[in-house]
């Protein structure tokens, strides 16, 4: 009988501190908890719900007071064209740039792994440079670049080239912000590929070169599938960044000319200044399952056949 008590009495006593050990841990992750709550699940709830009603800048004051539209603003979405212009614009952004940027980054990370270090970390921070610069200072230098009368036509006219006004004509304004988003985004990429670079094994790579393996063959055969999930990372992370592309537009072109370089981010921007709030939230709930997808895709193409 005693032994009972004894035993029953230990599992009060840890219940008990369970609890304890409980409402402790919640204690602590209660501020966080508050924070998330009001500044995240509470703005994302909301928008949710604007994008089902008909609120606009005119029901600021008695956003209570809207009307219930169901999907009317997402039908009104799907049939207007300058949004269609718009995703057809990220698409193009995105299938272009990414592989871009992803080749570009792997051939500088492939290069950057090798040689010395102390050259390496030079070239490793002048390429990462444009990462942590402003977005103003870098459209600031790319307009100087690509205006009419900028750097690149000058150095054109040696050659007597008559370049274009590359961000005013609708064939080159969108891949001008390619090439720029390219230059301001592969420092991330390289750095990434970097490490998974030197997380191969060495030992893999020297016993394919004992065995007679050359540089292009251990890089195909060895390097590329090693570096899989690296290059995974890589993409969702990027594809995320590139489907939500807006500052490059918003700097240097506005959206034109004639709505070449208008991105699905900043179509949505627009329908937020114009007040038209319902279909605002729509449209970044429209591209929020887009990326989802994407991203999905993604993981299920790149996934290891193992798996």
């Amino acid at each position: 009988m005693r032994r009972d008590r004894n035993q029953s009495s230990d599992v009060k006593a840890m219940t008990v501190l369970r609890r304890r050990r409980t409402v402790i841990a919640w204690g602590f992750s209660l501020p966080f908890v508050i924070v998330f709550v009001l500044f995240m699940l509470v703005p994302l709830l909301s928008s949710l719900a604007m994008s089902f009603t008909d609120i606009g800048s005119s029901d600021i004051q008695t956003p209570f007071n809207v009307n219930f539209v169901g999907f009317h603003n997402f039908m009104s979405l799907f049939s207007d064209k300058q949004f269609w212009s718009s995703m057809r614009v990220t698409a193009l952004f995105v299938l272009v740039g990414l592989p871009l940027t992803m080749a570009v980054a792997l051939a500088l990370a492939v290069a950057l792994n090798k040689g010395l270090r102390r050259v390496n970390a030079f070239f490793r921070a002048l390429f990462y440079a444009p990462v942590v610069a402003s977005t103003i200072a870098i459209a600031v230098v790319w307009r100087y670049i690509l205006q009419n009368d900028g750097l690149l036509n000058s150095l054109l006219a040696i050659i007597n080239v008559q370049g274009p006004d590359w961000l005013h004509d609708t064939r080159t304004a969108l891949p001008s912000l390619i090439v720029m988003a390219t230059w301001r985004n592969v420092g991330t990429l390289m750095i990434i590929f970097i490490a998974g670079l030197q997380a191969i094994p060495t030992e893999v790579l020297e016993a394919a070169s004992m065995d007679g393996a050359g540089e292009w063959t251990k890089f195909r055969c060895i390097v590329l599938p090693l570096l899989k999930p690296t290059l995974l990372l890589g993409a969702v992370l990027q594809s995320v960044s590139y489907l939500q592309f807006f500052d490059e537009p918003f700097v240097m072109t506005e959206g034109g000319p004639l709505g070449s370089t208008l991105s699905a981010s900043y179509y949505i921007y627009e329908k937020f200044g114009f007040g038209q709030y319902g279909i605002s939230s729509a449209a970044s709930y429209v591209l929020f399952i887009i990326i989802a997808a994407v991203s999905a895709l993604q993981f299920r193409l790149m996934r290891n056949k193992d798996d």
